[in-house]
């Protein structure tokens, strides 16, 4: 039989794409490009011309996948992704939007796409990435960390929540409550986990704080909020930005004001400015970067050969507005 990377890869204890690189001379000089070349020579490896000439062959066209897009997050999220994306390819590749959950494992077609975006919120999501990657389809992955052999883009999003919470205890804040999003999300099981580590560094106990699971839209940070203000706390940590709209809603209708009578912390940092006064401190999670640095790693591979198969770690800045009370100071 013909000698394959993988069989190269198996022999000189790498990885797949790190053969690839070195035997089509992606990269610059290293000890170990010349090792698997040596070695890819003593075992008798051709290349399979066939294979080269269709892998030239392009369509053009970019997947971008998202986990869902009947129960998206949040509009905010589709827009800026997209917005970031086309900002990236410009007219040079034709982007089509798809949901991994409307996905039928088995049928991507590796000749329909040079190269595929997923946004993963989910772990379900592993099978559909397992079959780009099978496929031999090019891809970067967005807004979670996963171990395969592929570009990540993501947040700190576990830290990010930490350093919010930090904020509201620094402030004197211990009557909590927390609006959290959809628990089968990664994001949420991240920032769940974030703020529960700042009240245990602070000598607290997480399991005091009343807790909500919301699902990221509007309605859910209202009607979360108006069963949360019932223990009367001094602030409410939201984990999203359009949540805490919507938790604002109910406490206005409760004749309480913020941050007078609740501060309300949120995480996004949307422009919202055009539908409430309220100037929100939020934790700042840009999608358009993520999106943009995402598709900027896989066009450099479809355009100059460059794999760079790393976890890219993109900042999250707490936001100071105006919607948390320094009860220290009084």
């Amino acid at each position: 039989m013909a000698v394959t990377i993988k069989d190269i890869a198996k022999k000189a204890g790498v990885s797949y794409s790190t053969v690839s690189r070195a035997l089509n001379g992606v990269g610059g000089y290293s000890e170990t490009r010349d090792r698997i070349r040596r070695l890819a020579s003593e075992m008798g490896y051709v290349p399979n011309q066939a294979a080269i000439h269709l892998k030239k062959s392009r369509s053009y066209v970019i997947g971008l996948y998202f986990s869902t897009i009947s129960k998206m997050t949040s509009p905010y999220v589709l827009h800026d992704v997209l917005t970031g994306v086309y900002s990236i390819t410009g007219s040079k590749y034709n982007v089509v939007v798809k949901g991994i959950d409307m996905h039928e494992p088995g049928t991507l077609n590796p000749s329909y796409f040079d190269g595929i975006i997923v946004l993963s919120q989910k772990n379900e999501d592993m099978e559909f990435m397992d079959e780009v990657l099978s496929k031999k389809i090019p891809m970067t992955v967005i807004c979670r960390s996963v171990d395969i052999d592929a570009p990540n883009v993501t947040t700190d999003e576990a830290r990010a929540m930490e350093r919010a919470m930090d904020y509201l205890l620094d402030n004197g804040h211990r009557k909590l409550a927390v609006i959290e999003g959809r628990p089968e999300l990664d994001s949420t099981r991240l920032r769940h986990r974030g703020w529960r580590t700042s009240m245990r560094r602070h000598g607290l106990d997480p399991d005091q704080v009343p807790m909500i699971n919301g699902n990221y839209r509007y309605g859910s940070g209202y009607s979360a909020a108006k069963q949360l203000l019932s223990y009367e706390p001094t602030a409410i940590l939201c984990f999203n930005d359009e949540m805490a709209f919507g938790a604002r809603t109910a406490i206005d209708e409760a004749g309480l004001s913020v941050p007078g009578d609740v501060s309300l912390i949120g995480f996004d940092n949307w422009d919202l400015s055009g539908y409430s006064d309220m100037h929100l401190t939020t934790v700042e999670r840009n999608m358009g970067d993520i999106a943009r640095e995402g598709a900027r790693v896989l066009l450099r591979r479809l355009d100059d050969g460059i794999v760079d198969n790393r976890r890219i770690y993109l900042d999250n800045k707490l936001i100071i507005r105006d919607t948390v009370r320094n009860l220290k100071e009084e």
